[in-house]
């Protein structure tokens, strides 16, 4: 299909309107999900709780496999599959939908660079913790990602992705880091995220943004996520205009909707996730 073809006919599915059988994918949640997939799904599905954008959750064992980008989530509406949160955002907002509309260039800015720090930091972290830290690795991270498979599939599936995470930390200087530098990356992160929050109820005063459905996937889901200890927990409850974020969009986008598409219903119950 030529490049002009492939334009039109992405011109058409935005125009199309939102659908009912919206679905986002990410792995199995209760014996195979990891930490970052699952921070990194919930602030999807928060992203379009805001939106007012109906989603149904769909688990697959092989939802890193059917991604077109090899990461998870990803939504599948009409004929289009887009993944992860920043494409996603767009094909959303290709559709009339945005949270940011009513940001001025220089928030704009702001907002782009407190999602980059993010992800630099707090998903970088959990990837670190998952896959680098030997304890967690061989306790938890090894068991719940191949738990799909059979020997010796498991922990051939387990080691490849434990190579590609390594070979990223190394190309980023996160190789040599201890776990207490990391964590203190965390608190760091943290503080700057409770700096810009302030008293707000969102960090843009009244109205959430992006920036408010990435901060809120990735605490709640180390808020809630049980791990060899709680020292990463610890670094997001030391700020308690954080947890109270958390919380107030809990409470305003997830209690009380559809408990089958939401991954809350499981984390709310305080039940392990990692375990």
């Amino acid at each position: 299909m030529s490049l002009v073809a492939e334009a039109f006919v992405t011109q058409l599915a935005a125009a199309e309107p939102w659908p009912e059988n919206a679905a986002l994918y990410q792995q199995l949640k209760e014996e195979q999900i990891l930490l970052s997939d699952n921070a990194s799904s919930l602030a999807v599905q928060a992203f379009l709780q805001m939106c007012n954008l109906p989603v149904r959750v769909i688990c697959r064992a092989n939802a890193e496999y059917m991604s077109p980008s090899g990461k998870v989530p990803f939504i599948h509406v009409g004929n289009q599959v887009v993944s992860e949160l920043g494409p996603i955002v767009q094909f959303v907002k290709a559709k009339g939908h945005s949270l940011s509309d009513g940001l001025d260039e220089v928030q704009k800015a702001e907002m782009k660079a407190y999602m980059e720090l993010v992800n630099n930091m707090l998903l970088t972290a959990e990837l670190y913790l998952q896959w680098r830290d030997d304890v967690t690795v061989e306790e938890i991270t090894h068991p719940r990602y191949g738990s799909p498979y059979p020997w010796p599939l498991n922990r051939i599936l387990s080691y490849q992705k434990q190579w590609e995470v390594r070979r990223k930390m190394k190309a980023i200087g996160w190789a040599g880091k201890t776990l207490e530098q990391v964590l203190e990356d965390v608190d760091q992160c943290c503080h700057a995220l409770s700096q810009r929050l302030g008293t707000q109820p969102y960090f843009f005063n009244k109205h959430p943004t992006e920036l408010d459905a990435l901060v809120f996937g990735h605490l709640f889901t180390i808020l809630t996520t049980q791990l060899i200890t709680d020292e990463l927990s610890e670094k997001v409850k030391n700020y308690s205009n954080l947890t109270a974020f958390c919380r107030r969009i809990e409470q305003q986008y997830f209690e009380g909707h559809d408990k089958d598409s939401s991954a809350i219903a499981a984390r709310s119950s305080k039940r392990p996730l990692l375990r």
